[in-house]
């Protein structure tokens, strides 16, 4: 024996390893694309849903800003006057006289809804004391699907 361990001899005699065929690779690429195809569709449904959703909690997060501002104030702010009035005090139109400081929403900003288009306020309403609308993923009125109006009164 020269020393060589059999850690060595299985080296000089082991096999050597090879790398990938081109037809492994091809093959994983087909699956990868087929399971694309496959999970992508459901996973855009699901963004289309969870924006409808969002529009909707922020809908009723501006209903109870605006009962709060209806507690302290005696009204709710104008169409003029808009859900700025739930950040900032109205200067125009009727003036609340008990306007909480620091206003009635947490963020102090008004979002607009999850499709970036501003929401639509109407006070009064044609359903009620007020209308907020999010006109949806096509930013028009009416519409279907994910294109269909996100209102208070459907909540």
């Amino acid at each position: 024996m020269h020393g060589d361990g059999p850690i060595i001899s299985m080296m000089r005699t082991g096999k050597k390893e090879h790398g990938f065929t081109l037809i492994e690779l091809m093959v994983v690429i087909v699956i990868l694309g087929i399971l694309a195809a496959i999970i992508a569709p459901r996973l855009v449904g699901r963004t289309d849903d969870a924006r409808v959703t969002q529009a909707k909690i922020q809908i009723k997060n501006f209903e109870t800003a605006l009962k709060l501002f209806k507690m302290d104030n005696g009204f709710y702010p104008s169409t003029e006057q808009g859900l700025e009035a739930l950040i900032r005090k109205p200067t125009i139109g009727r003036i609340p006289k008990n306007y909480r400081e620091g206003g009635y929403l947490e963020k102090k900003k008004l979002t607009p809804d999850p499709w970036g288009n501003p929401y639509i306020y109407i006070s009064p309403g044609a359903n009620g004391d007020y209308d907020i609308i999010s006109y949806g993923a096509d930013g028009k009125p009416g519409g279907e699907g994910y294109d269909a109006d996100i209102t208070n009164w459907d909540l």
